[in-house]
């Protein structure tokens, strides 16, 4: 889907090239960029809720107060991403590489709650330990 933002058109579409794109303050609610090539964009301000990203490359993208709240980030690459102010309250990082991310602990709900990368079956045994009680 072609949409104009900041006043430059981009093909927002699984896959697409995204890369040192400026969209700052964007609504992409529930839009599907799997595997889009994100790395370097601008995306601080931008509405990301239940946004597909699965594994897209969002390394050193600028994320700043970004609502990325119930958005899935499985297996993304998000090395050396700025996530300061971002929500991610419910956000998937399955099996995501987070290597050299800035993200404060607020921002992942405060003292206490732990910011990771689990892959599916990492995921599962822990629910089931959760689960066995």
């Amino acid at each position: 889907m072609k949409r104009t933002i900041n006043g430059t058109e981009y093909d927002i579409k699984p896959g697409a090239d995204l890369r040192e794109a400026n969209l700052s303050g964007a609504h992409l609610r529930e839009a599907n960029l799997s595997g889009a090539d994100l790395s370097e964009a601008k995306l601080n301000g931008a509405n990301l809720f239940e946004a597909n990203l699965l594994v897209a490359n969002l390394s050193k993208a600028d994320l700043r107060e970004a609502y990325l709240s119930k958005a899935d980030l499985s297996g993304a690459d998000l090395c050396g991403a700025d996530l300061r102010g971002a929500n991610l309250i419910r956000t998937s990082f399955c099996g995501a590489v987070i290597d050299g991310a800035i993200v404060r602990p607020k921002d992942i709900g405060g003292p206490g709650h732990i910011l990771c990368a689990l892959t599916d079956d990492e995921w599962a045994l822990i629910k089931k330990g959760r689960d066995n009680g």
